[in-house]
């Protein structure tokens, strides 16, 4: 299970909510732009969704869901299951999770700019890995309930 979020942390992220929802499909596309170098992790996707615009909005919808939810998790475990869900049919593997933090944080510096501090960047990379671990530990299960042939 993944460590607790520090109360800093918290606070920050929480603090971040309403530019996210300003700012999120920004970021995530610019996300998807700094990921998506890499043709391997390009590939996961679906292609559809990335030229029509619907991916980046969802994952910024979720990114705000989030932040606006960091302090009461328990109202993201349909979310979670369900990207969890996702992520298993897409073959995703925790190796894939550092890199999208590698593209994640610089791209929220990116479209913010100097509002994207370094103790706000490092709060979020707290974040991320907290619910990059509870991902990666559904995944596994549920990796594990149905293993790939």
């Amino acid at each position: 299970m993944a460590n607790e979020l520090s109360a800093e942390s918290i606070q920050i992220v929480k603090a971040t909510a309403p530019v996210l929802v300003q700012h999120g499909v920004a970021i995530t596309t610019r996300m998807y732009e700094r990921l998506f170098v890499d043709p391997e992790i390009k590939a996961l996707f679906d292609e559809a969704a990335q030229t029509s615009g619907e991916q980046p909005k969802r994952l910024a919808a979720a990114i705000v869901a989030y932040a606006q939810n960091v302090d009461n998790l328990p109202a993201l475990a349909g979310a979670v299951e369900r990207m969890a869900a996702r992520h298993v049919q897409t073959y995703v593997k925790p190796e894939h999770y550092p890199k999208v933090a590698e593209a994640l944080l610089p791209a929220i510096r990116d479209v913010l700019g100097e509002a994207a501090s370094d103790k706000v960047l490092e709060a979020w990379g707290e974040a991320y890995w907290f619910l990059a671990d509870i991902l990666i530990a559904r995944e596994r299960a549920l990796y594990a309930e149905h293993p790939l042939s």
